[in-house]
């Protein structure tokens, strides 16, 4: 497709060790580009309908909000990125699912880079982790380029390490 984002860096040399992004939403240096179950979100093991609407009501409030407030532009924070990334390793690391070589890792194409490539800790619990973020001030995303609001370690604070025992189930509420 070609996306670009800033100073013309393509979204697929910046995913060429494998896809980033904070929350399944949005990728650090790409401005105002919103994704629906992209990578790193709940979609994958959820009810992909719901997940389909949770991230389109989310992206329209969040619309409303910048414009309310008179923001035009909206990033993921290049640390809050990261810290996302690692809490969805962390999660993953209770599971089965970093050892496939599924698309869900990218191990089902030869020479693609791998890494889970989705939240496994449930849809309940990554809603929680979106209205977190939002009642915090949008905690991880630049608004007009300003510094995000709170640091991005208070996500990572809401979010509970679950119990390998309770991850079946939790995967697999819809």
């Amino acid at each position: 497709m070609g996306i670009r984002g800033r100073e013309g860096l393509a979204l697929a040399d910046a995913w060429a060790d494998g896809p980033r992004s904070y929350l399944g939403l949005a990728t650090a240096g790409f401005p105002n580009l919103f994704t629906v179950t992209g990578p790193l979100s709940a979609t994958a093991l959820t009810n992909v309908m719901r997940s389909i609407e949770h991230h389109v009501e989310w992206i329209a409030a969040c619309l409303e909000h910048l414009r309310r407030e008179g923001v035009t532009t909206i990033e993921a924070d290049p640390a809050a990125q990261e810290q996302w990334d690692q809490q969805v390793a962390h999660v993953g690391s209770y599971t089965f699912y970093p050892e496939v070589a599924s698309w869900y890792t990218g191990g089902n194409i030869e020479g693609k880079a791998r890494k889970l490539m989705m939240w496994v800790g449930g849809l309940n619990t990554y809603k929680q982790v979106c209205a977190f973020v939002v009642d915090g001030g949008y905690i991880g995303f630049r608004l007009d380029d300003r510094e995000p609001a709170q640091p991005p370690e208070a996500v990572a604070d809401v979010v509970p390490a679950p119990a390998p025992e309770d991850l079946t189930a939790a995967a697999a509420t819809p």
